[in-house]
């Protein structure tokens, strides 16, 4: 393909993830409107010159456009068959949106593993632990959403990671998301504060040798609060490893109620990858239309009529 061509599409793919117009980009990149659009399509020739300046313009550099020029098209990609229809997701937030988060999370990643490859021969999993790595994944995703959706990032830096502004009856309210991922698919919640809101969990597959992350399983769920009636949390309490002698922080993780609203929940599940008929679920709570684990129904509905 022509460079051209391959260049100008990065440059289109950075300044949308950046949220600039092609006006804005070009104003402050001082090349004009037309020329611009003629080089996202591949239709002008640009010098290294121009490419720096409009690199500089997208707070990014040169080296990096030509990183992301050449493997913008062969990172992992969702399969959007595989979005839920009618899942319950947070007000505000389109399917749109969080494929867009989700793709741009494997696209930062396969940029990082293709730079650490290059230099020590080895991904970013084969430098950390699993449970590392899933906190690293969980804040580039929560970047990836600040970026292209709605929700942004909580300045206050607390709980909550990301905060959806709207007006309702002429003023201003505010909800909240949490990010966690994971690489074991189906797993609950887990959090150190156990609060009430919004909360993702998604579950990611790890190539072994490239170290790509592909994420096969997303689940949402509106939670109740720890020490709330019908909490969706328990408490874990903090526990000293006999073996290591290192001290657990404190945490909560879901119950079976709050876990099952979690799979209930499901807005992505990659079916090619996972299997879920032999999940456990919370047989009190019928699943809802929507949910994936609508083949329990007949099932639930045997077990309450044996417990009456």
């Amino acid at each position: 393909m022509d460079p051209k061509i391959i260049l100008g599409r990065a440059i289109r793919a950075l300044r949308e993830t950046g949220g600039l117009s092609q006006e804005k980009l070009s104003e402050k990149a001082n090349i004009t409107y037309q020329y611009l659009s003629a080089v996202e399509n591949g239709k002008e020739n640009f010098t290294v010159g121009v490419l720096d300046a409009i690199a500089t313009a997208l707070s990014t550099d040169f080296e990096n456009i030509v990183a992301a020029a050449y493997h913008l098209d062969d990172h992992p990609r969702v399969d959007p068959k595989y979005f839920v229809e009618g899942a319950p997701r947070p007000p505000g937030l389109t399917v749109a949106e969080i494929e867009a988060a989700l793709n741009e999370t494997h696209r930062i990643i396969r940029l990082v593993n293709t730079t650490l490859m290059k230099i020590a021969g080895r991904p970013l999993a084969g430098f950390i632990q699993r449970n590392n790595l899933s906190g690293i994944i969980s804040n580039i995703l929560c970047d990836s959403f600040s970026r292209l959706t709605s929700y942004k990032h909580n300045h206050h830096q607390r709980y909550p990671d990301l905060i959806f502004s709207r007006m309702e009856g002429g003023k201003t309210s505010e909800v909240g998301l949490e990010v966690k991922s994971t690489i074991r698919p189906g797993k609950g919640g887990e959090s150190h504060n156990g609060h009430s809101g919004w909360h993702i969990v998604a579950c990611f597959d790890l190539e072994p040798v490239r170290g790509d992350i592909r994420f096969i399983h997303i689940m949402f769920a509106d939670l109740i609060g720890h020490g709330k009636k019908n909490a969706d949390w328990a408490y874990v309490d903090s526990k000293v490893n006999a073996d290591t002698g290192s001290q657990r922080t404190e945490t909560y993780t879901t119950n079976p109620k709050g876990t099952a609203k979690l799979r209930h929940g499901t807005v992505y599940l990659d079916t090619s990858r996972i299997e879920i008929k032999r999940w456990r679920t919370f047989l009190d709570m019928v699943p809802p239309k929507f949910s994936p684990f609508q083949f329990r129904v007949a099932k639930a509905r045997v077990v309450r009529k044996k417990r009456k």
